[in-house]
Protein backbone atom coordinates (compact mmCIF):
# COMPACT_ATOMS: atom_id res chain seq x y z
CA UNK A 1 0.00 0.00 0.00
CA UNK A 2 1.52 3.32 -1.03
CA UNK A 3 1.54 6.48 1.02
CA UNK A 4 -0.53 9.43 -0.27
CA UNK A 5 2.76 11.15 -1.21
CA UNK A 6 3.61 8.28 -3.61
CA UNK A 7 0.31 8.24 -5.52
CA UNK A 8 0.37 9.61 -9.07
CA UNK A 9 -2.31 10.85 -11.49
CA UNK A 10 -4.23 8.00 -13.11
CA UNK A 11 -3.82 5.70 -10.09
CA UNK A 12 -6.95 3.85 -8.96
CA UNK A 13 -7.49 3.60 -5.21
CA UNK A 14 -10.13 2.03 -2.97
CA UNK A 15 -11.49 4.56 -0.49
CA UNK A 16 -14.72 4.48 1.57
CA UNK A 17 -15.81 1.33 -0.26
CA UNK A 18 -15.54 2.92 -3.71
CA UNK A 19 -13.00 2.64 -6.50
CA UNK A 20 -11.70 6.09 -7.38
CA UNK A 21 -9.27 7.23 -10.09
CA UNK A 22 -6.92 10.11 -9.23
CA UNK A 23 -7.35 12.88 -11.85
CA UNK A 24 -5.45 15.71 -10.19
CA UNK A 25 -3.17 16.22 -7.17
CA UNK A 26 -2.32 19.50 -5.47
CA UNK A 27 0.36 19.39 -2.76
CA UNK A 28 0.28 21.99 -0.02
CA UNK A 29 2.49 22.61 3.00
CA UNK A 30 0.44 24.27 5.73
CA UNK A 31 2.30 27.01 7.62
CA UNK A 32 2.75 26.90 11.35
CA UNK A 33 2.21 23.26 12.08
CA UNK A 34 4.52 20.37 12.49
CA UNK A 35 4.10 17.45 10.17
CA UNK A 36 4.17 16.88 6.50
CA UNK A 37 2.43 18.01 3.39
CA UNK A 38 -1.22 17.67 2.54
CA UNK A 39 -2.33 16.17 -0.76
CA UNK A 40 -5.66 17.40 -2.10
CA UNK A 41 -6.80 14.92 -4.72
CA UNK A 42 -9.56 15.25 -7.27
CA UNK A 43 -10.96 11.76 -7.69
CA UNK A 44 -13.55 10.25 -10.01
CA UNK A 45 -15.77 7.37 -8.96
CA UNK A 46 -15.31 4.69 -11.64
CA UNK A 47 -18.85 3.39 -11.26
CA UNK A 48 -20.91 6.59 -11.14
CA UNK A 49 -18.44 9.01 -12.77
CA UNK A 50 -19.04 11.48 -9.94
CA UNK A 51 -16.30 13.84 -8.80
CA UNK A 52 -14.90 13.61 -5.26
CA UNK A 53 -12.34 15.87 -3.58
CA UNK A 54 -10.38 14.38 -0.69
CA UNK A 55 -7.38 15.59 1.32
CA UNK A 56 -4.77 13.16 2.64
CA UNK A 57 -1.71 13.59 4.86
CA UNK A 58 1.53 12.52 3.17
CA UNK A 59 1.78 9.54 5.54
CA UNK A 60 -1.78 8.24 4.95
CA UNK A 61 -1.72 4.74 3.50
CA UNK A 62 -3.97 4.27 0.47
CA UNK A 63 -5.18 0.94 -0.89
CA UNK A 64 -4.64 0.45 -4.61
CA UNK A 65 -7.62 -0.86 -6.56
CA UNK A 66 -7.34 -4.05 -8.55
CA UNK A 67 -7.15 -2.87 -12.14
CA UNK A 68 -5.63 -3.87 -15.43
CA UNK A 69 -4.36 -1.71 -18.25
CA UNK A 70 -5.09 -2.95 -21.77
CA UNK A 71 -3.29 -1.43 -24.75
CA UNK A 72 -5.90 -0.20 -27.20
CA UNK A 73 -6.49 2.01 -30.25
CA UNK A 74 -9.24 4.57 -30.70
CA UNK A 75 -11.76 3.10 -33.13
CA UNK A 76 -14.88 5.27 -33.51
CA UNK A 77 -17.47 7.46 -31.79
CA UNK A 78 -20.86 5.95 -30.98
CA UNK A 79 -23.20 8.72 -29.75
CA UNK A 80 -21.95 9.78 -26.31
CA UNK A 81 -19.34 7.02 -26.19
CA UNK A 82 -15.85 6.57 -27.61
CA UNK A 83 -15.03 3.01 -28.62
CA UNK A 84 -11.48 1.68 -28.21
CA UNK A 85 -10.33 -1.69 -29.59
CA UNK A 86 -7.99 -3.94 -27.57
CA UNK A 87 -4.73 -4.42 -29.51
CA UNK A 88 -4.43 -8.11 -28.55
CA UNK A 89 -7.89 -9.70 -28.56
CA UNK A 90 -9.91 -6.92 -30.29
CA UNK A 91 -12.33 -6.51 -27.37
CA UNK A 92 -14.23 -3.23 -27.79
CA UNK A 93 -14.20 -0.89 -24.78
CA UNK A 94 -16.90 1.80 -24.63
CA UNK A 95 -16.03 4.90 -22.59
CA UNK A 96 -18.43 7.77 -21.92
CA UNK A 97 -17.09 11.03 -23.36
CA UNK A 98 -17.56 12.82 -20.00
CA UNK A 99 -15.33 10.28 -18.22
CA UNK A 100 -12.45 10.88 -20.67
CA UNK A 101 -13.11 14.48 -21.76
CA UNK A 102 -9.55 15.63 -20.96
CA UNK A 103 -7.73 12.58 -22.31
CA UNK A 104 -9.63 12.38 -25.61
CA UNK A 105 -8.09 15.72 -26.67
CA UNK A 106 -4.80 13.84 -27.16
CA UNK A 107 -6.16 10.80 -29.00
CA UNK A 108 -6.95 10.11 -32.66
CA UNK A 109 -7.03 6.93 -34.76
CA UNK A 110 -3.22 6.95 -35.13
CA UNK A 111 -2.27 7.47 -31.47
CA UNK A 112 -0.05 4.66 -30.16
CA UNK A 113 0.50 3.68 -26.51
CA UNK A 114 -3.02 4.39 -25.19
CA UNK A 115 -4.16 2.04 -22.42
CA UNK A 116 -7.76 1.48 -21.33
CA UNK A 117 -8.04 1.10 -17.56
CA UNK A 118 -10.27 -1.89 -16.75
CA UNK A 119 -11.66 -2.62 -13.28
CA UNK A 120 -13.71 -5.80 -12.73
CA UNK A 121 -14.09 -6.21 -16.50
CA UNK A 122 -15.51 -2.72 -17.05
CA UNK A 123 -13.54 0.05 -18.82
CA UNK A 124 -13.29 3.13 -16.59
CA UNK A 125 -10.68 5.44 -18.10
CA UNK A 126 -7.68 6.07 -20.32
CA UNK A 127 -3.99 6.07 -19.53
CA UNK A 128 -2.13 8.23 -22.05
CA UNK A 129 1.46 7.88 -23.25
CA UNK A 130 3.81 10.64 -22.01
CA UNK A 131 3.74 12.30 -25.44
CA UNK A 132 1.58 12.13 -28.56
CA UNK A 133 1.94 13.38 -32.14
CA UNK A 134 -0.85 15.52 -33.60
CA UNK A 135 -1.26 17.75 -36.66
CA UNK A 136 -1.69 21.53 -36.37
CA UNK A 137 -5.05 22.33 -37.99
CA UNK A 138 -5.10 26.06 -37.50
CA UNK A 139 -2.58 28.66 -36.36
CA UNK A 140 -1.37 32.09 -37.41
CA UNK A 141 1.03 32.08 -40.38
CA UNK A 142 4.60 31.19 -39.48
CA UNK A 143 7.16 33.97 -39.40
CA UNK A 144 10.44 33.34 -41.22
CA UNK A 145 13.42 33.57 -38.91
CA UNK A 146 11.21 33.38 -35.81
CA UNK A 147 12.82 30.19 -34.51
CA UNK A 148 15.18 32.18 -32.30
CA UNK A 149 12.43 34.12 -30.55
CA UNK A 150 10.77 32.71 -27.45
CA UNK A 151 7.35 34.08 -28.37
CA UNK A 152 4.51 31.67 -28.90
CA UNK A 153 1.09 31.61 -30.52
CA UNK A 154 -2.02 29.43 -30.06
CA UNK A 155 -2.48 26.46 -32.37
CA UNK A 156 -5.60 24.29 -32.72
CA UNK A 157 -4.75 20.63 -33.28
CA UNK A 158 -6.65 17.94 -35.18
CA UNK A 159 -8.40 16.73 -32.00
CA UNK A 160 -9.66 20.19 -30.99
CA UNK A 161 -6.96 20.76 -28.35
CA UNK A 162 -5.42 24.26 -28.35
CA UNK A 163 -1.85 24.71 -27.08
CA UNK A 164 0.87 27.36 -27.36
CA UNK A 165 3.49 26.69 -30.07
CA UNK A 166 6.60 28.62 -31.21
CA UNK A 167 6.06 31.15 -34.00
CA UNK A 168 7.89 29.05 -36.62
CA UNK A 169 5.24 26.28 -36.50
CA UNK A 170 2.64 26.47 -39.28
CA UNK A 171 -0.68 24.85 -40.20
CA UNK A 172 -0.19 21.24 -41.33
CA UNK A 173 2.93 20.63 -39.20
CA UNK A 174 3.00 17.41 -37.15
CA UNK A 175 4.13 18.14 -33.58
CA UNK A 176 4.80 16.26 -30.33
CA UNK A 177 2.86 17.27 -27.20
CA UNK A 178 3.56 16.41 -23.56
CA UNK A 179 0.23 14.95 -22.35
CA UNK A 180 0.80 15.68 -18.65
CA UNK A 181 1.68 19.36 -19.07
CA UNK A 182 -0.25 20.10 -22.31
CA UNK A 183 2.96 21.58 -23.75
CA UNK A 184 4.64 21.66 -27.15
CA UNK A 185 7.75 19.43 -27.22
CA UNK A 186 8.94 19.82 -30.82
CA UNK A 187 8.23 18.86 -34.39
CA UNK A 188 7.47 15.20 -34.91
CA UNK A 189 10.00 13.20 -36.90
CA UNK A 190 8.75 12.41 -40.37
Amino acid sequence: MPKASEVKKGTAIEFNGRVLVVKDIVRSVPQGRAGGSLYRMRLYDVVTGSKVDETFKDSDMLKLADLTRREAMFSYVDGEEYVFMDNEDYTPYNLNKNAISEEILFVNEETQGVHVIVIDGAPVGLDLPSSVELVVEETDPSIKGASASARSKPARLSTGLTIQVPEHISTGDRIRINTAEHKFMGRAEK
